[in-house]
């Protein structure tokens, strides 16, 4: 079994939006590792944060990365900090994995100051620019194709994807 795409970046960056595009451009399932996440938890990534501790939070997440990986062929999206564990990152490792890569401006405009977002509660932007500096070197060693999302329609954006991976 075979993924056809991972996908990774940071929050804003599409991964979602893109993921279920990719997955019905090529015929496959779609998945997001936060949505198994919150089904496991029985709620909400922000409601795991504040009431059970970003640790725990982390904790779900490895187990729901490596439990899509080791089942899912289809396209899968990974929450943003999803990559930070190095067991994780392990894992990643042969799979086709896709950076979006975002810059703050199109980042703050996507996911918006005001969002539920649990780790841009103070200063969201500044959070996100930190969150995404210290990110990216991370992303770009993981990823066998970075996509630059700025600016761009979605639809485009799958093209490149598509065109990327069948190289």
């Amino acid at each position: 079994m075979t993924l056809k795409a991972v996908l990774i970046g940071p929050p804003g960056s599409g991964k979602s939006t893109l993921g279920r595009l990719l997955a019905e451009r090529l015929g496959v399932e779609y998945r997001d590792t936060d949505a198994d996440v919150e089904a496991t938890a029985g709620k909400p990534v922000g409601d795991i944060f504040v009431e059970d501790g970003e640790e725990r939070f982390r904790e779900l997440e490895a187990q729901a990365v490596r439990q899509a990986l080791a089942e899912h062929d289809g396209v899968l999206s990974l929450g943003g900090g999803a990559i930070l564990r190095e067991a994780t990152q392990d894992l990643l490792a042969g799979h086709p994995v896709v950076y979006l890569q975002v810059g703050l401006a199109d980042a703050v405009q996507r996911v918006g100051l005001g969002s539920a977002r649990p780790l841009l509660v103070l200063n969201p932007r500044s959070q996100l620019k930190k969150l995404m500096e210290e990110r990216r070197p991370v992303y770009e060693r993981l990823a066998v194709l970075t996509v630059v999302t700025d600016g761009r329609k979605p639809v485009e954006l799958v093209e490149e994807i598509v065109e990327g991976l069948s190289r």
